[in-house]
């Protein structure tokens, strides 16, 4: 490409209408087989247009852009630099610096953040005083100590919009409605139809060769790595909800956190976000608990984390709490994490030659809201070196 020389844009294949015959690709990146487009995988399609312009780059998605079953619409969107140093320091700058580029101040909020329970800051009591709004939430004689700062906001999802769009901008190709299959030396695309009877069906299948293949397909990753090309990968997964606080929220109102509990406004409530306490037993299917011997929608390991807490946070033991008369009724999503540590950070991780893993985490201080624009940015310079 001479110097001046504007891009080409990327060829998008949304439906099996459009004939597709390419047989060859530099890079191939699965944004999500089995959950959708996700954060990390368009991330990735954009920093290896970025630093390798000469690179042909194919993204896939097994529904749209961005996918409605995955875990990207469930994050938080909440980046909080705070207490990280060294290496997740600078992944954390690195990210914010990302953010800043791609949502700007239409898309990218400050809010205040309240972290309730740090050690040496200020008085918990004195600050409820001075925020009406949050009156009879915490508890100061349980959680004495607060510390106030600054935390950015933003939608994962319009994100991810963004960044899919960059990347076709930019010369990378899209296509969607593809149910992708690693294979030795490239990847099989099975191409989605549906009958008249809202059947999901196989239309074609076609097979690509590529150097370079990034699995960003979230929970269903490791799966595919070991069910397709027999690289056991020490990953599980765990099914995490997003249960609403129904109290009212504005642009003004603040973060709260409470250890690794979360609460964020949104769409004029709160979202409460917990990690997982661990990957789930292969083939479990997620069960609701019982609240004063009623069912409800809160899977029954999240109600049990929520119960200790609502000593030290009285809101969460009201009505205000969305608990949801079966599972449905909360925001849900599968979340691939390793089996050694279930607060772990992003991953990138290079599983053999030409083939790397992403996993956007599922540690609320310093997840993929904070460090995976960073992560995937590094991963790309090592990637890129190798071409």
């Amino acid at each position: 490409m001479t110097t001046g020389e504007k891009k080409r844009p990327g060829q998008v294949w949304a439906h099996v209408g459009q004939p597709f015959s390419e047989e060859e690709y530099g890079a191939v990146v699965l944004g999500a087989v089995v959950l959708g487009a996700g954060l990390l995988g368009t991330a990735a399609a954009v920093q290896l247009r970025e630093q390798a312009p000469d690179l042909r780059v194919l993204l896939l998605d097994e529904g749209g852009l961005p996918n409605e079953e995955g875990a990207t619409l469930l994050g938080a969107g909440v980046w909080d630099g705070a207490g990280l140093s060294g290496e997740a320091a600078r992944l954390a700058d690195q990210t914010r610096q990302e953010l800043e580029r791609w949502l700007g101040e239409d898309a990218l909020t400050r809010r205040p953040l309240l972290d309730f329970g740090a050690e040496g800051a200020g008085d918990s009591a004195a600050v409820l005083q001075d925020s009406p709004a949050l009156a009879g939430w915490v508890d100061p004689g349980k959680l004495p100590r607060v510390e106030q700062r600054e935390a950015l906001l933003y939608r994962p999802g319009e994100l991810t919009l963004r960044l899919g769009r960059a990347a076709v901008a930019q010369g990378a190709d899209l296509m969607l409605n593809v149910r992708a299959e690693p294979v030795p030396g490239g990847v099989r695309l099975h191409r989605l139809s549906v009958t008249n009877r809202h059947e999901i069906i196989i239309h074609e299948t076609k097979t690509v060769r590529t150097r370079h293949l990034i699995v960003a397909a979230g929970a269903a990753g490791p799966d595919l790595l070991e069910h397709s090309l027999g690289l056991h990968t020490p990953h599980g997964r765990a099914y995490v909800q997003r249960p609403r606080l129904r109290q009212p929220s504005d642009d003004t109102s603040p973060v709260l956190r409470a250890g690794d509990l979360l609460l964020r406004p949104l769409t004029g409530e709160y979202a409460l976000y917990l990690p997982p306490t661990g990957a789930d037993p292969h083939g479990y299917q997620p069960t609701s608990g019982r609240l004063t011997g009623v069912q409800v929608g809160l899977r029954r390991e999240l109600l049990r984390d929520l119960l200790p807490r609502m000593e030290a946070l009285p809101v969460l033991a009201t009505e205000a709490l969305g608990v949801g008369r079966s599972l449905a009724d909360l925001e849900s999503a599968w979340l691939g994490l390793p089996y050694s540590d279930p607060l772990h950070p992003p991953v990138a991780e290079q599983v053999a030659e030409g083939l790397w893993l992403l996993l956007g985490g599922s540690a609320t201080r310093s997840g993929v809201d904070t460090l995976g624009l960073g992560l995937v940015q590094e991963m790309v310079q090592q990637l890129a070196g190798t071409l």
